[in-house]
C-alpha cells in the first residue's frame, strides 16, 4: 500500500497514511480526529523524474 500525505482542513495538522490503491475515503487526523482531510501532492514522486535539460546523467547508485 502506498503512503499518502494528508492535511486537516480543520487544524492543519500535516500527516502521512498507509492507503489502499484507488481508495475513495480520506483518513481522519490523527491531531482532532476530523475527517475533514484532503490528500496533498507529494513531492517524493516527482523529484528525479523526467529528463534533464541540464544533459546530466544518474550514476549506476541512482544518484548523481
Amino acid at each position: 500500500m502506498p503512503i499518502y500525505e494528508y492535511e486537516c482542513k480543520d487544524c492543519g495538522e500535516h500527516f502521512e497514511e498507509l492507503m489502499p490503491v484507488g481508495a475513495e475515503d480520506t483518513p481522519a487526523c490523527p491531531s482532532c480526529m476530523s475527517t475533514n482531510t484532503e490528500k496533498q501532492l507529494s513531492l517524493f514522486g516527482s523529484i528525479g523524474s523526467g529528463s534533464s535539460s541540464s544533459g546530466s546523467s544518474c550514476s549506476r547508485s541512482g544518484f548523481s
